[in-house]
This record gives structure tokens, sequence and C-alpha cells, in this order.
């Protein structure tokens, strides 16, 4: 069962590249549903109804605007992640205590000094839980891409499906598997690890605002 490691490494670009940019835009729409309430149904509907919508149909839809290939998917991959990336920015920086924000802003922060030095570095273990559930995801879906003309492991997979090759199959299934177990390991590990961190520093915030306000 020969492994094809340049599979996968484009298997892993392009789910990084659309990581990389399903993070940007899921944070700043997660950002845009907190500060505009107009905006939280929309943007929350939003990437809910993508998530219901079948990979396989997805991407047939883009195929059909974006072509065939690697942009394809990563335009799919995107949309796909936005939803627990949106979701658990908008629900860490909404669950934060007030009192922070408050803290923050008798200090002098405007409302850009109090987003970025206060409520995502707080609100951050939670992104971080969304982006890891993105990334697994990804890893998974990213499979779908040889049927639109994209690269990665779902090649080999496609390839013995087609001719009944259980080795072709395991030569890309068993990568995909051992990927995904493996991120999904490494980054629960971090998770964990920045959870903690938040936890003392929202501690040590809360001292620091109980001594002002006491003063």
């Amino acid at each position: 069962m020969p492994v094809r490691f340049d599979l996968m490494i484009d298997h892993l670009t392009i789910v990084a590249v659309a990581t990389a940019f399903s993070v940007v835009i899921g944070i700043a729409l997660g950002v845009a549903a907190y500060w505009f309430k107009y905006l939280e149904r929309i943007i929350l509907g939003f990437s809910d109804t993508v998530q219901t919508i079948p990979s396989l149909a997805l991407l047939s839809l883009l195929m059909i605007v974006f072509g065939l290939g690697n942009k394809t998917l990563i335009i799919g991959l995107v949309l796909y992640a936005l939803l627990p990336i949106v979701r658990n920015t908008f629900t860490g920086i909404s669950g934060l205590a007030p009192h922070l924000r408050e803290a923050a802003k008798g200090m002098g922060m405007s409302k850009i000094q109090v987003l970025v030095k206060v409520e995502l570095p707080l609100a951050f273990p939670l992104i971080f839980s969304g982006i890891k559930i993105a990334v697994v995801t990804s890893l998974g879906i990213a499979v779908m891409g040889v049927l639109i003309g994209a690269g990665g492991l779902g090649y080999p997979i496609y390839r013995g499906i087609q001719t009944r090759n259980s080795a072709l199959i395991l030569s890309g299934a068993v990568p995909v598997v051992l990927l995904a177990l493996i991120f999904d390991y490494g980054m629960s590990k971090i998770e964990y690890m920045l959870t903690k961190r938040a936890k003392n520093k929202n501690e040590k915030e809360r001292t620091t605002c109980e001594t002002n306000l006491s003063a």
C-alpha cells in the first residue's frame, strides 16, 4: 500500500489555504454579528444554511460557476468551515463578562482596542475550537475534490473504487484518517492549553478590575 506523498502534500496544502481564508472571513463575520445585531441572524443563518447543503451538491454548484480544479474545492471548503468559526467567535465574544469590557473602556480603550486586546484574546480558545472542527472536517470533505478535478488524496480512493483495487483505496483512505486523527489530537492539546491560559488571564483581569473599582 504505497502512499503518494505528493498527493498528501497537495491535500494538506488545499486544506491549509482554505483554513487560512475561512479563519480570516469567519472571525470577521463573527465580530460583525456581535457588533451589529441586525446582521446576527443573517450571518449565522447563512452559515447554518451552507452546512445543510450536501458537500457533493455544493461542490457541483460551485463547479458550474468557477470551473474545475483546486480553486473551486478551496471555495467549497471555506464555505463549509465558516459555521464553526463564525459561531464560536460570536459565542466567545458575546459570552465574556461585561466588567472586563467596562474596565477596558475605563482605561480609555477604543472599540477596536477592546476587541483586539481583550475580547479576541479571551475568546480565542473557543475560536480555536471552531478552527479545529473546520480543519478536521475539511480534511474529509477535500477527498470529494477529485470529482471536480481537484488534487489530493481523493484521487487514489476514486481510482481504487473504479478499478476495485482495495490497496489503492487504502493508500488514500488511511492517510486521510490518520491526518484527521493527528490534527484532532494535536489541536485538542493546544485548545486545552489555550483554555487554561485564558482562565488564568481572566482571573487576572477580574482581579485588576476589582482593584481599580475599589480604588
